[in-house]
């Protein structure tokens, strides 16, 4: 929903939208912590303050720890589209922004309203749960929502912000360093282990692989354009991608894959099914895969029909 764009989105309530301060509201921030978490609570301020009218605060509540605790939505799956076009059309009529002549919006369940948008919001929030206090958060959500005058003046928040996603940035850059030596020394013991089980051949990259199914078609080059089916994962046996799962062959040319797929498939005639263990220097390598789901330095195991070389 477009008006969870924003910052970094997440909220919690304990007081109506338009309710003022609580008695156990603070009147200083003491550290950087709380100081980030009053911050944040602004921001969520900010991007959710449209649909606030149509909002119950205390369902949001609800949907929101429930989203951190890793449970179902409490908004049934076949209501959340319809929910969200409503809600939308409510935002642009009380903005003006709804076309002319348009028929007056529907109206909408605020507790529903409130699952809704706890549920998003919670499940934005869930990475950085751990770096913020919720109640500090809320009040900076509540001064938003009242217009009253923040703890923070724009330029600290703008201050406060730049800290926390350079410590972010700092975390996850330590998080990732800390997978690269694990998966490296992971996937190094497995491909050593892996190459002396029978039906596995390595080849002088080190591409480890095993014939499934022998085809008796012609193999493609490195620049042809392949048709095939396939399922990736990890070691752990994490799938990542599966054109079965898509249930449509997926189309591409071998130029455009990771190098161990264009080695690998270059061994295959078409009818064949391989299973392939590609160590991470042939593919994503030190990185790993943009967007998350193949960490760095992961070992990748597929399994691949080729279907067709196409012309």
């Amino acid at each position: 929903m477009t008006f969870f764009a924003r910052g970094i989105a997440a909220l919690a309530l304990a007081a109506t939208v338009a309710g003022g301060a609580l008695a156990q509201d603070k009147t200083s921030l003491d550290n950087q912590r709380e100081k980030a978490s009053y911050m944040i609570g602004l921001d969520v301020g900010h991007s959710i303050e449209a649909a606030g009218p149509d909002m119950e605060v205390a369902a949001f509540q609800r949907a929101l720890r429930n989203a951190l605790d890793g449970k179902p939505a409490l908004i049934a799956d076949d209501k959340v589209q319809p929910l969200a076009q409503a809600l939308m059309q409510r935002i642009a009529a009380r903005s003006g922004k709804a076309p002319a002549g348009a028929p007056a919006p529907p109206p909408v369940s605020r507790e529903q309203v409130g699952f809704l948008i706890g549920a998003d919001v919670g499940r934005q929030l869930a990475p950085i749960q751990d770096e913020i206090d919720l109640p500090l958060l809320v009040q900076g959500v509540r001064s938003v929502l009242s217009n009253t005058k923040p703890l923070l003046s724009a330029s600290e928040v703008d201050a406060v912000r730049s800290g926390f996603s350079q410590k972010m940035q700092a975390k996850m850059e330590a998080k990732t360093a800390a997978d690269g030596v694990r998966n490296k020394a992971e996937g190094e013991a497995f491909l050593a282990k892996n190459r002396l089980e029978k039906g596995v051949f390595t080849t002088g990259s080190g591409l480890q692989y095993m014939v499934l199914r022998q085809g008796n078609g012609p193999r493609p080059g490195a620049e042809s354009k392949v048709r095939v089916n396939y399922r990736g994962s990890l070691l752990d046996g994490t799938e990542f991608d599966s054109s079965y799962a898509r249930n449509t062959p997926a189309e591409f040319s071998l130029q455009q894959v990771i190098p161990g797929w264009t080695e690998g498939l270059g061994l295959m005639p078409v009818g064949s099914k391989y299973r392939f263990w590609i160590p991470s220097a042939i593919g994503y390598g030190t990185k790993g895969a943009p967007g998350g789901g193949i960490g760095p330095n992961a070992v990748l195991v597929f399994d691949v029909e080729l279907l067709a070389i196409p012309d």
